[in-house]
Protein backbone atom coordinates (compact mmCIF):
# COMPACT_ATOMS: atom_id res chain seq x y z
CA UNK A 1 0.00 0.00 0.00
CA UNK A 2 0.82 3.32 -0.47
CA UNK A 3 2.05 5.35 2.46
CA UNK A 4 0.13 8.58 1.46
CA UNK A 5 -0.82 9.29 5.22
CA UNK A 6 2.83 9.19 6.53
CA UNK A 7 2.76 12.49 9.07
CA UNK A 8 -1.00 12.53 9.39
CA UNK A 9 -2.85 12.18 12.43
CA UNK A 10 -6.17 10.26 12.06
CA UNK A 11 -8.66 8.90 15.19
CA UNK A 12 -10.67 6.25 14.87
CA UNK A 13 -13.47 5.75 17.45
CA UNK A 14 -14.63 2.64 18.57
CA UNK A 15 -11.56 0.44 17.00
CA UNK A 16 -12.06 -2.55 18.84
CA UNK A 17 -13.41 -4.53 16.20
CA UNK A 18 -15.43 -4.48 13.18
CA UNK A 19 -15.48 -1.96 10.91
CA UNK A 20 -13.66 0.38 13.17
CA UNK A 21 -11.03 -1.61 13.52
CA UNK A 22 -10.38 -1.96 9.93
CA UNK A 23 -10.17 1.46 9.22
CA UNK A 24 -7.70 1.74 11.51
CA UNK A 25 -5.54 -0.70 10.07
CA UNK A 26 -5.95 0.70 6.39
CA UNK A 27 -4.83 4.39 7.85
CA UNK A 28 -1.78 2.90 9.94
CA UNK A 29 -0.96 1.26 6.83
CA UNK A 30 -1.19 4.21 5.04
CA UNK A 31 1.40 5.71 7.07
CA UNK A 32 -1.08 7.70 9.33
CA UNK A 33 -0.30 7.81 12.91
CA UNK A 34 -3.66 6.52 14.70
CA UNK A 35 -5.57 7.31 18.00
CA UNK A 36 -7.76 4.59 18.36
CA UNK A 37 -10.31 4.38 21.48
CA UNK A 38 -12.91 1.83 22.82
CA UNK A 39 -14.06 0.34 26.13
CA UNK A 40 -12.11 -2.78 26.32
CA UNK A 41 -8.37 -2.09 27.12
CA UNK A 42 -7.33 -6.31 26.97
CA UNK A 43 -9.36 -8.93 25.38
CA UNK A 44 -11.61 -10.70 27.49
CA UNK A 45 -12.08 -14.49 27.67
CA UNK A 46 -15.49 -14.46 28.09
CA UNK A 47 -16.69 -12.61 25.77
CA UNK A 48 -17.51 -15.01 22.58
CA UNK A 49 -17.03 -11.80 19.92
CA UNK A 50 -13.52 -10.82 21.02
CA UNK A 51 -11.87 -7.72 20.35
CA UNK A 52 -9.70 -5.40 22.62
CA UNK A 53 -8.08 -2.23 21.65
CA UNK A 54 -4.45 -3.71 22.49
CA UNK A 55 -5.24 -6.73 19.47
CA UNK A 56 -6.24 -3.46 17.27
CA UNK A 57 -3.01 -1.60 18.04
CA UNK A 58 -1.04 -4.58 17.10
CA UNK A 59 -2.76 -5.61 13.98
CA UNK A 60 -1.90 -1.85 13.16
CA UNK A 61 1.85 -2.12 13.96
CA UNK A 62 2.02 -4.93 12.32
CA UNK A 63 1.01 -2.64 9.32
CA UNK A 64 3.56 -0.70 9.05
CA UNK A 65 1.67 2.07 11.08
CA UNK A 66 1.87 3.97 14.47
CA UNK A 67 -0.90 3.08 16.72
CA UNK A 68 -1.94 5.04 20.44
CA UNK A 69 -4.82 2.98 22.29
CA UNK A 70 -7.06 5.73 24.81
CA UNK A 71 -9.50 3.82 27.07
CA UNK A 72 -13.23 5.95 26.57
CA UNK A 73 -16.43 5.51 27.03
CA UNK A 74 -18.00 7.23 24.43
CA UNK A 75 -21.75 7.77 26.44
CA UNK A 76 -19.40 10.27 28.65
CA UNK A 77 -18.78 13.47 27.25
CA UNK A 78 -15.76 14.57 29.93
CA UNK A 79 -13.80 11.55 28.47
CA UNK A 80 -14.18 12.56 25.00
CA UNK A 81 -13.90 15.94 25.74
CA UNK A 82 -10.26 15.25 27.17
CA UNK A 83 -9.36 12.47 24.49
CA UNK A 84 -9.19 15.92 22.10
CA UNK A 85 -7.54 17.60 24.33
CA UNK A 86 -4.77 14.57 25.13
CA UNK A 87 -4.66 14.81 21.02
CA UNK A 88 -3.81 18.43 21.09
CA UNK A 89 -1.46 18.40 23.11
CA UNK A 90 0.62 15.58 21.90
CA UNK A 91 0.27 16.38 18.64
CA UNK A 92 0.80 20.04 18.93
CA UNK A 93 -2.65 20.85 17.50
CA UNK A 94 -2.87 18.58 14.56
CA UNK A 95 -5.86 16.13 13.70
CA UNK A 96 -6.33 15.07 10.26
CA UNK A 97 -8.91 12.84 10.48
CA UNK A 98 -12.25 11.66 12.60
CA UNK A 99 -13.76 8.71 11.78
CA UNK A 100 -16.87 8.73 13.75
CA UNK A 101 -17.40 5.11 13.68
CA UNK A 102 -18.12 3.67 17.64
CA UNK A 103 -21.36 2.21 17.93
CA UNK A 104 -23.16 0.98 20.88
CA UNK A 105 -26.43 -0.87 20.02
CA UNK A 106 -25.27 -3.72 18.16
CA UNK A 107 -26.06 -6.60 20.82
CA UNK A 108 -29.42 -4.52 21.69
CA UNK A 109 -30.63 -4.44 17.82
CA UNK A 110 -29.45 -8.12 18.21
CA UNK A 111 -32.03 -8.83 20.99
CA UNK A 112 -34.66 -6.74 19.80
CA UNK A 113 -34.42 -8.59 16.13
CA UNK A 114 -37.55 -8.81 14.95
CA UNK A 115 -39.93 -6.70 16.72
CA UNK A 116 -42.02 -3.98 16.07
CA UNK A 117 -40.95 -0.44 17.40
CA UNK A 118 -43.58 -0.83 19.86
CA UNK A 119 -43.14 -4.30 21.31
CA UNK A 120 -39.48 -2.27 22.20
CA UNK A 121 -39.18 -0.24 25.57
CA UNK A 122 -38.70 3.48 24.50
CA UNK A 123 -34.92 3.16 25.88
CA UNK A 124 -33.98 1.41 23.30
CA UNK A 125 -34.04 4.58 20.80
CA UNK A 126 -30.97 5.79 23.51
CA UNK A 127 -29.11 2.29 23.43
CA UNK A 128 -29.41 2.20 19.64
CA UNK A 129 -28.62 6.17 18.92
CA UNK A 130 -26.63 7.88 22.21
CA UNK A 131 -23.41 5.56 21.31
CA UNK A 132 -23.59 6.47 17.91
CA UNK A 133 -25.44 9.51 16.48
CA UNK A 134 -25.00 11.89 19.36
CA UNK A 135 -21.37 10.49 20.52
CA UNK A 136 -20.60 11.28 16.84
CA UNK A 137 -21.96 14.95 17.20
CA UNK A 138 -19.92 15.54 20.50
CA UNK A 139 -16.49 14.05 18.63
CA UNK A 140 -16.96 16.16 15.78
CA UNK A 141 -17.49 19.48 17.57
CA UNK A 142 -14.23 18.80 19.42
CA UNK A 143 -12.59 17.81 16.22
CA UNK A 144 -13.79 20.85 14.20
CA UNK A 145 -12.33 23.25 17.03
CA UNK A 146 -8.84 22.00 16.33
CA UNK A 147 -9.23 21.46 12.00
CA UNK A 148 -10.70 25.29 11.61
CA UNK A 149 -7.85 26.67 13.48
CA UNK A 150 -5.51 24.82 11.20
CA UNK A 151 -7.71 25.56 7.70
CA UNK A 152 -7.67 21.53 6.72
CA UNK A 153 -9.23 18.35 7.72
CA UNK A 154 -11.71 15.79 7.19
CA UNK A 155 -14.75 13.73 9.43
CA UNK A 156 -15.80 10.86 7.99
CA UNK A 157 -19.20 9.70 9.63
CA UNK A 158 -19.56 5.69 9.27
CA UNK A 159 -23.08 5.39 8.39
CA UNK A 160 -25.48 2.50 6.95
CA UNK A 161 -27.71 1.26 3.93
CA UNK A 162 -30.62 1.62 7.02
CA UNK A 163 -30.20 5.84 6.97
CA UNK A 164 -31.49 5.60 3.04
CA UNK A 165 -34.35 2.45 3.71
CA UNK A 166 -35.43 0.15 5.90
CA UNK A 167 -33.05 -2.42 7.93
CA UNK A 168 -33.28 -4.07 11.40
CA UNK A 169 -35.62 -1.55 12.97
CA UNK A 170 -36.96 2.19 13.25
CA UNK A 171 -34.56 3.57 15.59
CA UNK A 172 -31.60 2.37 13.90
CA UNK A 173 -32.81 3.40 10.66
CA UNK A 174 -33.83 6.84 11.35
CA UNK A 175 -29.78 7.68 13.61
CA UNK A 176 -28.67 6.12 10.56
CA UNK A 177 -30.02 8.91 8.34
CA UNK A 178 -29.60 11.50 11.28
CA UNK A 179 -25.73 10.54 10.53
CA UNK A 180 -26.26 11.29 6.63
CA UNK A 181 -27.94 14.43 7.64
CA UNK A 182 -25.25 15.45 10.34
CA UNK A 183 -22.57 14.92 7.32
CA UNK A 184 -23.89 16.81 5.26
CA UNK A 185 -24.93 20.15 7.39
CA UNK A 186 -21.50 19.96 9.16
CA UNK A 187 -20.40 19.95 5.37
CA UNK A 188 -22.09 23.55 5.31
CA UNK A 189 -20.61 24.94 8.05
CA UNK A 190 -16.76 23.61 7.80
CA UNK A 191 -16.31 23.94 3.74
CA UNK A 192 -15.67 27.92 4.08
CA UNK A 193 -12.57 26.94 6.79
CA UNK A 194 -11.22 24.07 4.73
CA UNK A 195 -12.57 20.92 6.17
CA UNK A 196 -14.44 18.41 4.88
CA UNK A 197 -17.55 16.13 6.32
CA UNK A 198 -18.49 12.88 4.38
CA UNK A 199 -20.81 9.74 5.17
CA UNK A 200 -19.63 6.52 4.26
CA UNK A 201 -21.93 3.75 3.39
CA UNK A 202 -19.98 0.51 3.77
CA UNK A 203 -21.86 -2.75 2.24
CA UNK A 204 -22.61 -5.99 3.56
CA UNK A 205 -19.61 -6.35 6.09
CA UNK A 206 -18.31 -9.52 7.46
CA UNK A 207 -17.50 -8.39 11.25
CA UNK A 208 -17.58 -10.35 13.63
CA UNK A 209 -20.81 -9.62 15.19
CA UNK A 210 -22.62 -10.24 11.72
CA UNK A 211 -20.97 -13.00 10.87
CA UNK A 212 -21.90 -14.46 14.28
CA UNK A 213 -25.46 -13.19 13.92
CA UNK A 214 -25.74 -15.02 10.60
CA UNK A 215 -24.75 -18.03 11.73
CA UNK A 216 -27.33 -17.84 14.35
CA UNK A 217 -30.28 -17.08 12.18
CA UNK A 218 -29.09 -19.98 10.16
CA UNK A 219 -29.78 -22.22 13.05
CA UNK A 220 -32.59 -20.97 13.85
CA UNK A 221 -34.19 -20.09 10.71
CA UNK A 222 -32.58 -21.92 8.35
CA UNK A 223 -31.67 -19.21 6.20
CA UNK A 224 -29.74 -16.10 7.22
CA UNK A 225 -31.41 -14.09 4.54
CA UNK A 226 -31.34 -10.65 6.03
CA UNK A 227 -27.43 -10.94 5.31
CA UNK A 228 -27.50 -13.27 2.10
CA UNK A 229 -24.55 -16.08 2.12
CA UNK A 230 -22.12 -14.48 2.34
CA UNK A 231 -22.14 -13.72 -0.86
CA UNK A 232 -20.55 -9.81 -2.16
CA UNK A 233 -19.79 -9.30 1.72
CA UNK A 234 -16.88 -7.02 1.91
CA UNK A 235 -14.10 -6.71 5.11
CA UNK A 236 -13.67 -4.12 7.52
CA UNK A 237 -10.13 -3.51 5.68
CA UNK A 238 -12.46 -2.65 2.77
CA UNK A 239 -13.60 0.18 4.48
CA UNK A 240 -10.80 0.78 5.91
CA UNK A 241 -8.65 0.95 2.55
CA UNK A 242 -11.40 3.27 0.64
CA UNK A 243 -11.25 6.01 3.38
CA UNK A 244 -7.59 6.15 3.41
CA UNK A 245 -7.81 6.70 -0.37
CA UNK A 246 -10.27 9.42 -0.25
CA UNK A 247 -8.10 10.78 2.89
CA UNK A 248 -5.24 10.96 0.41
CA UNK A 249 -7.37 12.44 -2.28
CA UNK A 250 -6.26 16.58 -2.61
CA UNK A 251 -9.23 17.10 -4.28
CA UNK A 252 -10.80 15.63 -1.35
CA UNK A 253 -13.25 19.36 -0.45
CA UNK A 254 -15.35 18.17 -3.84
CA UNK A 255 -17.13 15.35 -2.15
CA UNK A 256 -18.07 16.96 1.25
CA UNK A 257 -21.07 17.00 2.50
CA UNK A 258 -21.90 13.92 0.14
CA UNK A 259 -22.36 10.01 0.76
CA UNK A 260 -19.75 8.04 -0.55
CA UNK A 261 -20.50 4.45 -1.18
CA UNK A 262 -17.03 2.66 -0.16
CA UNK A 263 -17.61 -0.04 -3.13
CA UNK A 264 -18.29 2.80 -5.24
CA UNK A 265 -14.87 4.71 -4.24
CA UNK A 266 -12.85 1.26 -4.10
CA UNK A 267 -13.68 1.19 -7.94
CA UNK A 268 -12.97 4.63 -8.82
CA UNK A 269 -9.53 4.18 -6.86
CA UNK A 270 -9.15 0.96 -7.31
CA UNK A 271 -8.86 -0.69 -4.27
CA UNK A 272 -9.12 -4.11 -3.32
CA UNK A 273 -9.53 -6.35 0.12
CA UNK A 274 -6.94 -8.57 2.11
CA UNK A 275 -8.31 -11.36 -0.14
CA UNK A 276 -7.89 -9.21 -3.57
CA UNK A 277 -11.32 -9.11 -4.46
CA UNK A 278 -13.55 -5.65 -4.73
CA UNK A 279 -17.15 -6.45 -4.12
CA UNK A 280 -19.80 -4.26 -5.93
CA UNK A 281 -21.71 -1.88 -4.76
CA UNK A 282 -25.56 -3.07 -2.72
CA UNK A 283 -26.93 -0.45 -6.18
CA UNK A 284 -25.25 -2.04 -8.60
CA UNK A 285 -27.17 -3.53 -11.16
CA UNK A 286 -25.04 -7.03 -10.99
CA UNK A 287 -25.46 -7.20 -7.06
CA UNK A 288 -29.36 -6.20 -7.83
CA UNK A 289 -29.53 -9.22 -10.05
CA UNK A 290 -27.37 -11.73 -8.69
CA UNK A 291 -29.13 -11.46 -5.08
CA UNK A 292 -32.51 -11.55 -6.66
CA UNK A 293 -31.22 -14.76 -8.66
CA UNK A 294 -28.82 -16.56 -7.32
CA UNK A 295 -28.25 -19.17 -10.44
CA UNK A 296 -26.62 -15.90 -12.42
CA UNK A 297 -23.65 -15.42 -9.66
CA UNK A 298 -21.46 -18.03 -11.58
CA UNK A 299 -22.15 -15.33 -14.86
CA UNK A 300 -21.97 -12.34 -13.06
CA UNK A 301 -19.01 -10.93 -14.87
CA UNK A 302 -21.71 -10.52 -17.80
CA UNK A 303 -24.00 -8.27 -16.06
CA UNK A 304 -22.61 -4.79 -16.02
CA UNK A 305 -21.59 -3.39 -12.49
CA UNK A 306 -24.10 -0.55 -13.48
CA UNK A 307 -25.07 2.14 -10.84
CA UNK A 308 -28.49 2.39 -10.30
CA UNK A 309 -30.90 5.49 -10.15
CA UNK A 310 -32.17 6.07 -6.30
CA UNK A 311 -35.44 5.88 -7.94
CA UNK A 312 -34.66 2.45 -9.33
CA UNK A 313 -32.74 1.12 -6.82
CA UNK A 314 -35.79 1.16 -4.22
CA UNK A 315 -37.87 -0.34 -6.65
CA UNK A 316 -35.93 -2.98 -6.87
CA UNK A 317 -34.77 -3.98 -3.65
CA UNK A 318 -38.40 -4.14 -3.10
CA UNK A 319 -39.16 -6.98 -5.46
CA UNK A 320 -35.81 -8.60 -3.52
Amino acid sequence: MNKNLVGKIALVTGATRGIGKGIAIALGEAGATVYITGRTLVANNNDAIGGSLQETETAIIEAGGVCISVQVDHSNDEEIKELFARIEREQNGQLDILVNNVYGGVQRLRNEFGKRFWECEPNFWDAANNVGLRSHYVASVYAARMMTKRQEGIIFTISSWGGMSYIFNVPYGVGKSACDRLAADMAIELKPYGVSSLAIYPGIVGTEHITNFAQEQSLENGNSSLFGDGYNWETPLFTGRAIAALASDPDIIKYTGKIQVVAEVAKKYHIVDENGNCPVSLRSLRFIFTMAIPFLRKYSWLIPDVIIPGWLFSFLRGLV
